[in-house]
């Protein structure tokens, strides 16, 4: 398997990589939730509403097998950073361990879609940092009252290839469309 782009260099990696199922594959860029704002603010700021207006977002992965997998999962945003903390061996997690790319969308609990839809495209990376993930812990016990305490889990940071949103104007929606440069 290839190396993983670097997070939040904003430049494209060139050489042709298979990815797990042996298809070819070129990365392009990727940047932080913090680069994203900074060269989308608008569409940023309307993604982030959307994405915590639920406190859950749905969170597609690829399985082991290929296929795909849908989960739900908390995002928290802090630092310049979206991350997606998960219970230690999930299924969703060993998926991001083996295939980092991913996609978020927020949660539609409407089928008139008048909340509006936004979703991304990114890839998940495993934070080890042990200062990172303590930042993210006091962060998650500022929003929501949880300490994962003594508890093993996993911590991805989500970086972003491209994002989308959908907004039901009158009658018509509109759409925004972006990716990384």
């Amino acid at each position: 398997m290839g190396s993983k782009p670097i997070r939040g260099t904003n430049f494209a990696k060139k050489t042709p990589q298979l990815d797990t199922a042996g298809f070819l594959i070129i990365r392009g860029l990727v940047m932080t939730w913090q680069e994203f704002a900074h060269q989308e603010p608008a569409l940023a700021a309307l993604g982030r509403e959307r994405l915590d207006c639920h406190g859950l977002v749905m969170m597609g992965t690829l399985r082991k097998n290929g296929w795909p997998r849908i989960s739900p999962v908390e995002p928290l945003f802090t630092n310049g950073q979206l991350y997606l903390g998960m219970m230690w061996r999930s299924q969703k997690a060993l998926d991001l361990l083996r295939d980092p790319r991913c996609t978020i969308h927020n949660a539609v609990s409407d089928r008139n879609g008048t909340d509006g839809e936004f979703k991304l495209y990114g890839r998940a990376f495993d934070i080890t940092n042990p200062g990172e993930r303590q930042s993210y812990v006091k962060a998650l016990f500022e929003k929501i009252g949880f300490r994962p305490g003594d508890q093993e889990f996993h911590c991805f940071a989500i970086d972003l290839q491209s994002a989308a949103a959908s907004t039901l104007v009158g009658e018509e929606f509109q759409h925004q469309i972006w990716s990384a440069k």
